[in-house]
């Protein structure tokens, strides 16, 4: 009994600093049968939980971890990394220094051969054949030359500008070679390195250090940064493709500062193209989330811009933007070329004129930029006044200041909540204003929503004939796909020149938040969403898409004017 304690104990410090969670089952995943007992959940007190494979893709969402992390008993502790990644490298590593090659980089990683089926491939199916599997013996005597520095042939000395103490690692050449091609020609001379770090990656360089021997390391959302950094500078593909992928699936846990706007700008200086995209819809989907936080203060002029130029924006109305941002700019006074780019790019007619009137009257920054924004002011009330069919004899209202973004308000949609949505086919009724123009305030458009959990097209349903056999056998109830349908309830000649563009959002519960996950949008000339949940496993009641066994839906009207004659310039 004491000698398995020891071990357990041996291999439980291979988790890194503050003994993060033991890896799950999915880690050993191709090494063998053995489980790991369970072991208790460490607190975290700053972080988010995620697990992702050092070698191994996640899904490119920013909401959900991985499949892999259903089951995991700590919901604030992420692991990065396979159990050992190195084991596959040895060949590998053989064969680039006889030929002198390099690592392939991120994008160009080839395939490496799953050890588990190597291994059956070596039984050649005898049924008298059994695998013997000391792969974590294996794990623990290299954490134990990690952890005494037995038989070390190197030395890594970590200094900072700010200290003038040195991290003393004692290491091995060739488990760093085989991680890090940089590690691989800092070691070919010479046997000490002194390495200069900032004080944010010195902090995690043993973390760092263990991945390298382990595969594996455990990360909070404070640290996705410069653990990055650290996988970027010494060239860990591995680390590098785990840690980005950590931060796309965490873009909706929680933290008293915000991450999410960081994680953008870090993604456009490091030119992480994937991960810049995932930041910024999150960004425009949960709009409204981020306004109260307190990251709104640190958006960049460019991020701002950006976000402003977009229509797909979730959020309460127009004023509540307009409200944001001018707290933005009384914050940052930036130079009022800036400014009035910023400002212009509010969409002043979707505000009503009794609001436009107090933000004229009350607002210290429309004042003070008045004579940037006063023709957008004055068109918006010229929009207000008259007929969107007249007004669009005159104006050019192809353009993105008359078209809505996804607003909340009740005037241009509804919220819909269905209770166990696998159970049945369900429907609503709700109204909307017929535009945002005040000549149309009055007016109300009643639509009407089916939903359908297992809708099957007519490709696949059952053909009927007379023959004896009957009819072909019937489609499966697992092959139909959710629908949902939008149509109006009435056809109006007010219509004319106007169009509407639809969109249903759906809500998720990410680290307790209630949050939007997808948007589907669609015109007018078509009555439903393609490919509406088309990945949506209703049938469980766990599924990231419900909340409570429901699921959370919002759909928005949007009315799109046409310009009927060509606007007089």
């Amino acid at each position: 009994m004491c000698r398995w304690r020891c071990r357990a104990g041996a291999v439980a410090a291979c988790r890194g600093v503050g003994h993060p969670a033991w890896p799950g089952p999915g880690a050993l995943a191709g090494l063998g049968t053995v489980t790991p007992a369970a072991r208790p959940a460490e607190p975290d007190p700053g972080g988010t939980a995620a697990v992702a494979r050092g070698w191994g893709a996640a899904r490119h969402s920013w909401g959900a971890a991985p499949g892999f992390l259903a089951g995991r008993a700590s919901e604030n502790t992420a692991t990065l990394g396979a159990f050992f990644p190195a084991l596959p490298l040895l060949q590998s590593h053989g064969a680039r220094r006889r030929h002198g090659g390099t690592r392939p980089s991120s994008a160009a990683a080839p395939a490496r051969p799953h050890l588990g089926e190597a291994q059956r491939a070596d039984l050649g199916g005898d049924a008298t054949a059994a695998t013997i599997n000391h792969s974590l013996t294996l794990l623990q005597r290299l954490q134990e030359l990690l952890q005494n520095g037995n038989s070390s042939d190197s030395v890594l000395r970590v200094r900072t500008a700010a200290s003038d103490e040195a991290k003393v690692f004692h290491t091995h050449q060739l488990l760093l070679s085989l991680q890090s091609e940089v590690f691989e020609g800092l070691l070919r001379n010479q046997s000490v390195v002194t390495l200069h770090e900032p004080p944010e990656t010195a902090a995690l360089f043993e973390k760092f250090i263990r991945y390298l021997y382990c595969g594996g390391v455990s990360i909070l959302l404070h640290q996705a940064i410069p653990m990055h950094q650290l996988a970027s500078k010494y060239r860990v593909w591995g680390l590098q493709r785990g840690v980005a992928d950590y931060m796309k699936s965490h873009l909706a846990s929680e933290s008293s500062q915000g991450h999410v706007v960081g994680w953008y700008h870090y993604a456009v200086r490091v030119g992480d193209a994937a991960l810049q995209e995932s930041c910024l819809q999150f960004l425009a989907w949960n709009l409204s989330a981020v306004l109260g936080s307190a990251e709104w203060a640190s958006v960049s002029v460019e991020l701002l811009l950006l976000l402003l130029e977009r229509s797909d924006l979730v959020l309460h109305s127009e004023l509540e933007l307009y409200t944001a941002v001018e707290s933005w700019l009384s914050r940052r006074q930036p130079e009022d070329a800036v400014a009035e780019r910023v400002l212009r790019a509010i969409r002043y007619p979707m505000i009503a004129p009794s609001q436009l009137f107090r933000l004229q009257a009350q607002s210290a920054v429309l004042a003070r930029h008045h004579g940037a924004v006063q023709d957008l002011l004055f068109q918006a009330f010229q929009f207000h006044a008259a007929s969107p069919l007249h007004f669009a004899k005159y104006f050019d209202v192809n353009c993105s200041m008359f078209l809505p973004r996804n607003y909340l308000a009740p005037s241009w949609g509804s919220q819909w909540v269905i209770n166990n949505p696998a159970r049945d086919d369900r429907s609503t009724s709700f109204q909307t204003q017929l535009g945002p123009s005040s000549h149309d305030a009055g007016k109300r458009l009643t639509w009407n929503a089916l939903f359908s959990p297992r809708w099957l097209p007519v490709s696949l349903r059952p053909v009927y004939s007379d023959s004896v056999s009957g009819a072909v056998q019937a489609a499966r109830i697992e092959d139909g796909r959710p629908r949902l349908v939008v149509t109006p309830a009435m056809s109006s000649p007010d219509f004319a020149g106007v169009s509407f563009q639809k969109t249903v959002l759906v809500g998720v519960r990410q680290q307790g938040r209630v949050l939007v996950k997808h948007a589907y949008s669609f015109h007018q000339s078509s009555d439903e969403a393609a490919d509406f949940l088309a990945h949506a496993d209703l049938q469980k009641r766990t599924s990231e898409y419900l909340i409570d066994n429901s699921l959370h839906l919002h759909i928005i009207i949007k009315p799109v004017y046409h310009s009927l004659i060509k606007a007089k310039k």
